[in-house]
């Protein structure tokens, strides 16, 4: 196996080890009822720099970084559309 075939599956490793936690998490809140509502503001932060990420890697690495991209837009529309929810600073 070649040297970035190991990064690659490492990558996936961390991110399903991650996820498996973060769903432990999330079930043990919504068990014991402290679910908050997300903040939404963030989720639009998030994807305008996935967005940007996602954009400056395609056109200087490869453009097998469009997940990025479209990891970006996705959480910019998810901001978005809850916009009215914004928790606003005091």
């Amino acid at each position: 196996m070649s040297g970035w075939m190991l990064i690659f599956l490492g990558f996936i490793a961390l991110l399903s080890f991650v996820g498996i936690i973060v769903t432990l998490i999330v079930w043990k809140r919504k068990k014991e009822g402290k679910m908050e509502e997300p903040d939404y503001q963030a989720f639009y932060i998030m994807g305008i720099c996935f967005l940007l990420i996602g954009i400056i890697l395609m056109a200087t690495v490869s453009p097998a970084f469009i997940g990025f991209t479209g990891i970006g837009l996705f959480y910019m529309a998810i901001g978005l559309a809850n916009r009215d929810k914004w928790k606003k600073e005091d």
